[in-house]
Order: structure tokens, then sequence, then C-alpha cells
């Protein structure tokens, strides 16, 4: 869709946009399941980027506790009671700035990836940049979707991550889309952006093509010790307009109700699944957020009616019809070129 559309969209009356979202959620996801993901924090701390949200960043005095790389036995530990708990796609993030093929720490992944596709879950992994050979080896090893989030849009952007560019992103998911895996990619709500950079951001990622296999949608909880550890919290309505409109842009897509989720009302996040959620982070932790303890997630899905996604370790990535994601352009459209128009 373009930002022209979107902006259209995002204007319409609250309960207009909630009609049209759940009438394309209705025809894409008749079941009207909710699939269960958790998120497990494989490496934490000392990320040499300077992302102004996250307390991952070395460059930041924070309260966390930095961790190496955690031990195959722990992370299938962690698998294992995931699956058990209902579970069907088990997220890995680590704080770096991306990996490289060859080297120990990738090669320890791997083992663990290849591990972890035992156990019968989708398995998505975050580990930032890749290269071209590097997303083949994740593939290979049983990575089914891979998770590398656009934040806010590109004008935004510098005003939030010095340390990489768009651009850098852009191509981790153009070589993670050629290697055969699907992507997760969203953004991020209350960073300093306007509403305008919302739209923008779903302009980009509904241009990619294949378009995301699931978007997730993160509400900033600021931490002590960021840059953007004062910002207020985001609007609930404005929330709930945005998992609307990413229903409608991205409409096949999982949208994934993320980070923030703690802050949320039972009677938002009900009114985020009517707008188009389908999946939700669940658990304990996001990386190093708190998320509602997973009995009061199953007792809202009980009192709103919602089933839950069946596995499906055998996801395909959606085909690419042989295009890249469209990249930003300077005059605020979009192109598949590969570079800036």
């Amino acid at each position: 869709m373009t930002l022209a559309e979107l902006q259209e969209l995002h204007a319409l009356p609250f309960f207009d946009l909630l009609k049209r979202a759940h009438e394309v959620h209705e025809t894409q996801f008749p079941d009207g399941k909710i699939q269960l993901c958790t998120l497990l924090s494989i490496k934490t701390g000392g990320c040499s980027e300077d992302c102004a949200y996250c307390t991952q960043s070395a460059r930041y005095e924070t309260d966390l506790k930095n961790e190496r790389l955690l031990s195959k036995e722990t992370v299938m530990e962690s698998a294992r009671a995931a699956r058990e708990n209902g579970s069907t796609r088990f997220c890995m993030g680590a704080a770096w700035r991306g990996v490289r093929g060859g080297t120990e720490r990738f090669n320890q992944v791997v083992d663990i990836i290849k591990e972890v596709s035992t156990l019968g879950m989708e398995v998505c992994v975050t580990l930032g940049e890749l290269g071209p050979s590097e997303a083949v080896e994740l593939k290979n090893a049983g990575v089914t979707a891979y998770n590398h989030n656009l934040d806010t849009s590109p004008e935004h952007y510098p005003n939030i991550v010095t340390s990489h560019t768009y651009e850098d992103r852009l191509r981790t998911i153009r070589n993670v889309q050629d290697a055969g895996m699907s992507v997760c990619c969203g953004g991020i709500l209350g960073i300093s952006e306007t509403i305008t950079d919302r739209l923008r951001m779903l302009e980009v990622i509904s241009s990619f093509n294949p378009q995301p296999e699931s978007v997730p949608i993160n509400s900033l909880m600021p931490m002590p010790g960021t840059p953007l550890a004062n910002n207020p919290q985001v609007d609930p309505f404005d929330l709930v307009r945005m998992i609307a409109c990413a229903r409608i842009a991205v409409p096949g897509a999982k949208v994934r109700l993320s980070a923030g989720r703690t802050r949320l009302t039972d009677e938002t996040q009900a009114l985020c699944f009517y707008a188009g959620a389908n999946s939700i982070f669940y658990g304990d932790k996001l990386l190093t957020a708190e998320n509602p303890e997973a009995g009061k997630d199953r007792e809202l899905l009980v009192k709103l009616g919602l089933e839950t996604l069946e596995s499906n370790p055998g996801l395909e990535a959606p085909g690419a019809n042989g295009a890249l994601p469209a990249s930003p352009s300077r005059d605020g459209r979009t192109c598949s070129s590969g570079g800036c128009c």
C-alpha cells in the first residue's frame, strides 16, 4: 500500500477501521486462531549497536546483566518447556550486530538451531545482520523465519540508530528471502515517531515481495539508562489503529502483539485481536522486558473464546516472484531496485 492509501485508512473513524480490518482478518484467517510464541534471549547485553530504545546496548548505563551465549542444554530446556506450554514457535534472540560464518559463535548457534528444530516447532531467530552465505546456513540448519525489524520509517531511523543504516536492514531481509526463509518484520511504537513515520514503515513492509510472514507490532517499554527512558506510553487506541492498518496492509501475515503487552488491559488486547492480531509472545519474558504470565494469557483467550494454532514446523517461505524487498526512495515512495531511487 502507498503512504497516501495508509493515511486515508488510518484517518477512518475508529470503528470503521476496525470493521474493515476484521473483514480482512476473517477472510485470511477464517479459523481465528492465535499463535503462541516463546522468545528466549540466548545472548544478552554487550551489543555494540546504539539503538536508542535498547538496554542491551553497551553504550548505555543500565541495570541489565550481560550474559554470554547460553549453552545448548539450557536453550533446549527452555524450548521443551515452551512446547509443553503450547507454543508453536520458538524464537531465539542474540544481542549482536550480526553474525559471520565460520566463527565459533555462529557455529554454536547453528548447532543449537539444529537441536531445537527437532522439537516440531517453528524456529525463528534474530541475530542481527546476515550475509547471503550465513542466511543459507541458517535455513539449512532448520530456521523457518528470521526476525529483522525495521523499527520505524526510513526518515526517522537515523534519529534512533546511527551505528547502521536502514539499507543495511533491507539488505539482510533480501538475503533472508533469497535463502528461502520467511521474514518476520515489524516495528516499534513510541520511539518519538510521528503517525506518518508509522505509516511509512508499513508502506515499506507492505512493498516487500514476498510480504513478511509475520509483522510484530511493539510498544516501547521505556528503560532507565536508555535515551528514550522518559518517553510517554503509547496510547492504546493508537496501538489498535496500527494493528488494524498492519492487518489490511499485509493481509496474509500473522500480526504479532509484541512488546508492551504487560501495560495493556484485557479490553485493549481484545480490541487488538478483533483488529487482526493473531499471534502473541507467551511466557515469562520478552527478551529483557516482562511479559504476561502464561496462565493469565490462557485465561484471557478462554474468556474471548479464542483457540490456539497448531504447530507448523514445515512452514514454507512465500514465493518471491523473482522480486526483492523494496528500498526507500528519496521522494518517499519505494522501489525494488535494491538501492535508492
